[in-house]
């Protein structure tokens, strides 16, 4: 049931992660602060297509 998809960051705007989703038990998209390398500090990911 679950499904990969793809992080990606608010500020430089790419996918720098990816990860499992469980559709039934998460119906909203998922948000992560992670550590972007192009940045070279934690920022916000959302989930993507």
């Amino acid at each position: 049931m679950a499904d990969i998809i793809q992080l990606q960051c608010e500020v430089c705007s790419r996918i720098n992660y990816t990860t499992f989703r469980n559709k039934k038990t998460q119906a909203n998209k998922i948000e992560k602060k992670k550590y972007c390398r192009f940045d070279r500090k934690h920022t916000l990911h959302k989930e993507s297509k």
